[in-house]
């Protein structure tokens, strides 16, 4: 026990220790992967050995998972620079630069020439630190593939010289003998034949993804052409980045610009229920029924068939019928990459509803709630954003409080009992790394999701500082100890410090007797070798947990 918490606390000062350099390089302005201070960050990951990282401390074996993960978050093309310059948002969204977007990770992208990469950060600094951590991890990785294609006398292998064909082959769209490939490939990766075919499939099935022998490639070739020409990578962070962060810039106008869409079309004064969510699950319980014209057909059931529907053209049929009756769809234009829809109960006629809502309460002398859904938001941006959505709206000189009857936070978490799919109940909110820890009256109960096929847990939640720098010594420790945790994910504390905030410090009309609803559905168990958010997404297997927890949020806020 006592050999278990010291590895547990010999981890909790690696994520510190890495914190506080990347930090402190942020406020530098720069820093070279493989300097000094590089050096710094890559042997506090390695000291922390992250469980979505994999074997990142073999000194051979690629860590084909992590890679995958890392590459699905990162621009397309990253691979190839050997300058990586991280922005606030500074004009390039109206140049005649083409943005990239990581689906995984909305971001935008910019492709200066072969050589330099701008990434826009504009969701706070846990984005930053989040992208950080990828790059750091990949320089692990590009070192193994560098030693991996030398001999013992530094000469370049033969393998190497064949995946170099390879790759000009690919680019010229020629046809190339994969079982051959694959070969040259398990020697440079320091992986199995099979290893290497089954993660070829995974890249090649995302189109977002370059390929296995593209990436591998040229993180072979930066590394060497800085081991043996001297010439270095680089990550810098521009000056109007480092004066916008920890100043809610992006939130600002996120939420001013909402408030003035409520303002403007009388919604301001209604009662308002706010659910952070993803945006498809929500309009689905309310319209899909009726706009598919399947309303004996449970709603998880046609939630399947919508999430399967690969041309999309169930999902435009929703959007199409919801518009016209009652939903407004607000997109971000702001920085935030928060989208937003609002919902106006009162243009919902009770025979559009599934029977899963039953019949809702009739408005008699109060006036029909207003249901607010905002996109899931990225740690520390949780604050940011709640934060400056729960103060009173300015417009003339006067102030008009927000009219928040409930607050509704619906989650992905990685679960620490019980396996992908399963629900969580939180009780309390614990910010790891710091004393801060909010204990919550949450609506909630675990009673409320059993027996619909899926375990439930209760009990407090740690608000982790990034999901890709947790181990199973720190896990095992929250999980065991007296703290009994069910769970980990990033906002939980963040959205309940802006929260408190509002209802008791800044006085900003919201009252304390706001109802809170928290529940999180299990993306991965971390704990467990092969079902870490590396192994992959959720799929269908997340419709369950997600359709019970938003009918139960939907139920509560229509009475």
């Amino acid at each position: 026990m006592n050999q278990e918490r010291t590895r547990a606390q010999q981890s909790r000062a690696a994520i510190e220790r890495l914190y506080i350099a990347m930090r402190h390089l942020f406020i530098r302005g720069g820093y070279k992967p493989l300097g000094v201070s590089g050096e710094a960050m890559i042997e506090a990951l390695r000291v922390l050995q992250p469980e979505i990282y994999g074997s990142v401390n073999d000194p051979e074996r690629v860590e084909l998972d992590g890679l995958f993960y890392i590459f699905q978050r990162l621009p397309t093309g990253i691979e190839e620079c050997r300058f990586i310059h991280l922005i606030s948002r500074e004009g390039f969204e109206n140049s005649q630069f083409q943005a990239i977007v990581p689906p995984r990770r909305r971001r935008n992208c910019y492709r200066i020439d072969q050589e330099e990469m701008y990434i826009e950060m504009t969701r706070g600094r846990s984005d930053i630190y989040d992208i950080l951590t990828h790059l750091t991890f990949m320089y692990v990785e590009a070192e193994k593939i560098r030693h991996n294609s030398e001999d013992h006398m530094k000469r370049k292998r033969r393998e190497w010289q064949m995946l170099e064909k390879i790759v000009e082959k690919e680019n010229r769209g020629e046809e190339i003998d994969r079982e051959v490939a694959f070969t040259y490939l398990s020697v440079l990766l320091g992986r199995t034949y099979e290893e290497v075919t089954a993660a070829y499939q995974r890249f090649e099935a995302d189109p977002n993804v370059n390929s296995l022998f593209h990436i591998t490639y040229w993180l072979g070739r930066l590394s060497t052409q800085e081991e043996y020409e001297k010439i270095d990578r680089e990550i810098t962070f521009s000056s109007a980045l480092r004066e916008k962060v920890g100043h809610h810039y992006y939130g600002e106008l996120w939420a001013g610009h909402i408030k003035q869409f409520l303002w403007d079309n009388g919604l301001l004064d209604r009662p308002l229920h706010i659910i952070s969510a993803n945006l498809h699950s929500v309009m689905n319980c309310l319209f899909a029924p009726k706009a598919l014209k399947k309303t004996d057909l449970p709603l998880e059931e046609l939630a399947r068939e919508v999430s399967l529907d690969e041309n999309s053209q169930m999902r435009k049929t929703i959007l199409a019928h919801a518009l016209k009756n009652g939903l407004y769809q607000l997109d971000d234009t702001s920085g935030t990459n928060i989208s937003v829809q609002i919902i106006d109960t009162a243009k919902i006629g009770p025979k559009m509803l599934p029977p899963e809502l039953g019949t809702p309460k009739q408005p008699g002398k109060h006036p029909q709630p207003v249901i607010f859904v905002m996109d899931y938001a990225f740690g520390e941006q949780a604050y940011e954003t709640l934060d400056e959505l729960l103060k009173p709206f300015e417009y003339g000189g006067k102030r008009y409080p927000l009219n928040v009857a409930s607050i509704n936070i619906m989650g992905k978490a990685g679960i620490l009992e019980g396996a992908k799919g399963d629900i969580m109940v939180p009780t309390a909110h614990v910010f790891e790394g710091t004393a801060d820890n909010y204990p919550i009256r949450n609506d909630f109960h675990k009673e409320d999701f059993e027996g619909q096929g899926l375990d439930v847990f209760e009990g407090p939640m740690i608000s982790v500082l990034g999901t890709s720098l947790q181990n199973k010594d720190i896990l095992q420790y929250f999980l065991r100890s007296s703290w009994g945790a069910v769970g980990l994910e990033m906002e939980g504390a963040h959205y309940q410090k802006a929260i408190q905030a509002a209802t008791m410090i800044r006085k900003s009309g919201i009252g304390k007797d706001v109802v809170l609803r928290y529940a999180y559905y299990a993306s991965d168990n971390p704990l467990i070798t092969g079902h870490t958010l590396a192994s992959g997404s959720l799929g269908v297997d997340g419709v369950k947990p997600t359709y019970l927890i938003t009918l139960r949020m939907l139920e509560r806020i229509l009475g």
